[in-house]
């Protein structure tokens, strides 16, 4: 049973997002705050606005964690890995607070949440495909990640439905073909792998073709990757490696879209990760307009659609 996507937030430790928040503050002010000046601390109230229908919302753990750094309080009106929409324009949360403080906190907080959102809402749809295709395995992401962001982007893959893979190098042992190239072999590169990675890690192995997948099931690896293989060549690479090896672990990576995803699937393939889950994926646009002090803005008697 998959985890309630609300819940996805309870993985990541506090003094992380405490953490995170402060550096994303400090990125963006690392000194003075002349704008401040012109808003003053008097108390206000911003709507924060979706305009991208259909979204799926993720990120709010470090939406509201910049907010709370800086002495603001955000209140939700959906739910983490909620689907926001069908309208144009729909009200997502409200945040109050110090003007001055809001404002330092507006643009790394929709940063976070817009860019989360976006790989969520790409994950969703990719994992919709899936379920629909009646494939059995997992869509996953990859490493290819922003520096320094890659924790937002995995949590992200989190909520939309999708598998994280590996968190780092240290999470499991991946061989690529500069590894084995620089190692001599296949069995030799597994070999190193696992003197140091004992039984508590999995290795994988990104091969070329099925005797190199051969090759590197018998030096025991976990998992192959059939890396840049054409849809149906995958079909019969893989099918010929589950016959041999049934405990292994068959993972499609390589020229995989959203477009034609749907071609790999296959029941002999177990994982299919894309590089486009983080690189080229598109933001949902959200926006937070602070209210006029002598509106009646309290969210409670607004709709949610604007």
């Amino acid at each position: 049973m998959s985890l309630p996507k609300h819940q996805a937030a309870h993985s990541i430790p506090p003094p992380t997002l405490s953490r995170l928040a402060r550096e994303w503050l400090a990125e963006d002010t690392p000194n003075f705050d002349p704008a401040g000046v012109c808003v003053g601390s008097q108390e206000v109230e911003a709507r924060m606005l979706c305009k991208t229908p259909h979204s799926i919302l993720a990120g709010s753990p470090f939406f509201t964690a910049v907010f709370t750094e800086v002495g603001c309080t955000v209140d939700w009106i959906y739910q983490e890995g909620a689907k926001i929409g069908p309208d144009a324009v729909t009200l997502t949360a409200v945040v109050r607070g110090p003007a001055r403080c809001l404002l330092l906190g507006e643009r790394p907080a929709l940063n976070c949440l817009a860019r989360a959102s976006g790989i969520a809402t790409r994950c969703a749809l990719l994992q919709a495909m899936a379920t629909a295709g009646g494939w059995h395995g997992e869509v996953a992401g990859t490493r290819k990640t922003t520096p320094g962001f890659r924790l937002v982007e995995k949590y992200a893959m989190l909520v939309g439905g999708v598998s994280m893979h590996r968190q780092d190098l240290s999470g499991m042992v991946m061989l690529k073909d500069n590894h084995v190239w620089a190692s001599g072999s296949i069995t030799e590169a597994v070999r190193a792998a696992r003197s140091v990675s004992g039984f508590s890690s999995k290795i994988e192995v990104e091969c070329r073709s099925a005797d190199e997948g051969r090759e590197a099931a018998a030096a025991g690896a976990d998992i192959v990757m059939l890396d840049n293989f054409q849809a149906q060549d995958l079909h019969v690479a893989a099918r010929a490696l589950k016959m041999e090896f049934p405990a292994l672990l068959i993972e499609a990576s390589g020229g995989v879209t959203p477009e034609n995803l749907a071609l790999y699937f296959s029941p002999h393939v177990d994982i299919i990760s894309l590089g486009c889950i983080t690189q080229g994926c598109p933001v949902v646009d959200f926006s937070l307009k602070v209210q006029n002090p002598g509106a009646h803005s309290s969210h409670h008697n607004t709709n949610r659609t604007l």
